[in-house]
């Protein structure tokens, strides 16, 4: 089994597109009529495959930020060269900080028009796309 991607429901679908874009998704493609609403696919310029459906359903009311998400994660070659690229284009990133206060992992955080908090990660140099076992191993 794999992930393929998740749905984010969005309350403006072109407020919500100008953010993802300016973060740096591009459009894969679209759905426009389904039960859920008008599906709008993202992925990363580097990514092969789409990671997040758009989801846009004027008729199903308000969209309630954080029911049941608490967040997703981007990584970056270069924490901040994409905070740079992020503040030149109007997106506020909260200061980069070092979780385990080493300079090998370094993280900071935006939130999506719609309260969604996404996390930037920088990963030390050699580290696996993602996380791994032995990112847990003591």
């Amino acid at each position: 089994m794999r992930t393929l991607h998740f749905g984010l429901r969005v309350a403006d679908l072109d407020r919500s597109l100008a953010f993802y874009t300016a973060v740096g998704y591009e459009i894969a493609g679209s759905v426009p009529e389904t039960p859920l609403g008008r599906l709008i696919m993202l992925k990363l310029p580097g990514d092969e495959f789409v990671t997040i459906e758009l989801v846009h359903d004027p008729a199903n009311g308000k969209v309630n930020s954080g029911a049941g998400l608490s967040h997703f994660v981007i990584k970056v070659e270069s924490l901040d060269a994409a905070t740079s690229e992020l503040a030149a284009r109007g997106i506020e990133v909260e200061a980069p900080a070092a979780p385990d206060d080493s300079d090998d992992v370094r993280t900071t955080w935006m939130t999506d028009p719609d309260g969604n908090r996404i996390e930037l990660v920088q990963w030390p140099a050699g580290h696996a796309d993602g996380m791994t076992a032995a990112d847990f191993r003591q």
